[in-house]
């Protein structure tokens, strides 16, 4: 095992502040490098990624994404699920509640009448089993036991991380199951390209794309309607780059709905599964880029609505809509709507996910 995180870092972040013991579990701050001095930091409570580490178009670097600076700030977050993984399944379950092979399943109810993201000790509340590889590479793995927040099935999974040298920042997860059960796993990072500051600049300037004809529109209580709605006319057309912010608080029910964008986008896919474009962001006055690349059918865009200007990494502050997200997943509520694609997995098969964020600049 390398233990490259004992170097010096640019993120500014030591390894013991990243240190406790949890259910006799161990917590560490695990440090990702590339040959082009950049750098990614993630801990293993939840898998959260600390730090993202990019130069702007003058060289400059900064952290692009938002996180605490010691274990007891990760625990104890406003944002519960600030840029973690998340499991069992990603996005909300309407009240909490699936039917599979014939019996109905309960969830916690954390989100309104709804359960979110695995419930309150899902994925991102867990210490995670890591091994680092080498420089660029951390692999985490989790057993998830049968029953844990109502789910069925024991489910052991393995999360991915590697940097490349091309500034690609890969996540590739994998689980199997020992019964029929359902899973959507997603990484929930909260991006800021601006470099997280105080307070972190908003992101409603930065330029978007999302490769989507379509997105699912939702409830009162961000439950999918059962609808796949054309993004023609709408304010969730990002087939062209627009600015964030333009339709953000347009007069349009489904704005309102999200108190702005919390809605899943169906990716345009030539075939099932296969790894294509899904978003592109383009930060103006810094010049950092970001595209998002997956093999998952949607994509939730988190407009980051509900944030209040809580305290993060060495003093920064995030107010509302200083981060976006976008979380490669299948779709919200996918137990209760037949037709959309298939989140069960039974003991003869294996889950399978890869999504790459690329980082770069333009000039």
């Amino acid at each position: 095992m390398v233990n490259s995180q004992e170097t010096e870092n640019i993120c500014g972040l030591k390894r013991t502040d990243f240190q406790t013991t949890i259910n006799g579990k161990e917590t560490d701050l695990y440090l990702l490098k590339n040959n082009v001095g950049n750098e990614v930091a993630i801990t293993n409570y939840g898998g959260a990624i600390v730090a993202i580490m990019m130069p702007d178009r003058e060289g400059k670097h900064a952290n692009i994404i938002q996180g605490h600076d010691n274990i007891q700030d990760v625990i104890n977050s406003p944002e519960p699920f600030l840029s973690t993984l998340i499991g069992r399944y990603a996005n909300r379950i309407a009240r909490g509640k699936f039917h599979l092979k014939g019996k109905e399943y309960q969830l916690a109810i954390n989100n309104g009448p709804n359960a979110l993201h695995g419930g309150p000790k899902g994925f991102h509340a867990r210490v995670w089993d890591a091994l680092q590889m080498n420089d660029h590479t951390l692999v985490l793995n989790l057993v998830s036991a049968y029953g844990e927040e109502g789910y069925t099935g024991e489910l052991k999974v393995t999360v991915v991380y590697s940097l490349t040298e091309d500034n690609e920042l890969s996540i590739e997860y994998m689980a199997t199951t020992n019964k029929k059960t359902i899973i959507n796993l997603t990484s929930h990072g909260f991006f800021s390209l601006a470099g997280i500051a105080n307070p972190t600049p908003t992101i409603e300037n930065l330029e978007c794309e999302i490769n989507a004809n379509y997105y699912l529109p939702i409830d009162e209580t961000s439950i999918p309607t059962g609808e796949i709605r054309f993004v023609e006319g709408t304010p969730f057309d990002f087939r062209q780059a627009k600015p964030i912010g333009q339709d953000i608080d347009a007069d349009h029910e489904q704005i309102k709905n999200g108190a702005g964008y919390d809605h899943c986008f169906v990716l345009n896919k030539q075939e099932e599964g296969e790894l294509s474009f899904a978003a592109r962001i383009v930060e103006p006055n810094s010049g950092r880029t970001m595209e998002v690349y997956t093999t998952e059918p949607g994509m939730q865009v988190y407009t980051d609505n509900w944030a209040d200007g809580y305290k993060g990494q060495h003093g920064a502050t995030f107010p509302r809509r200083s981060a976006i997200c976008f979380e490669a997943q299948h779709f919200p509520d996918t137990p209760n709507h037949p037709y959309f694609p298939s989140v069960v997995l039974r003991p003869n098969e294996k889950y399978k996910q890869k999504t790459i964020y690329r980082f770069g600049v333009v000039k």
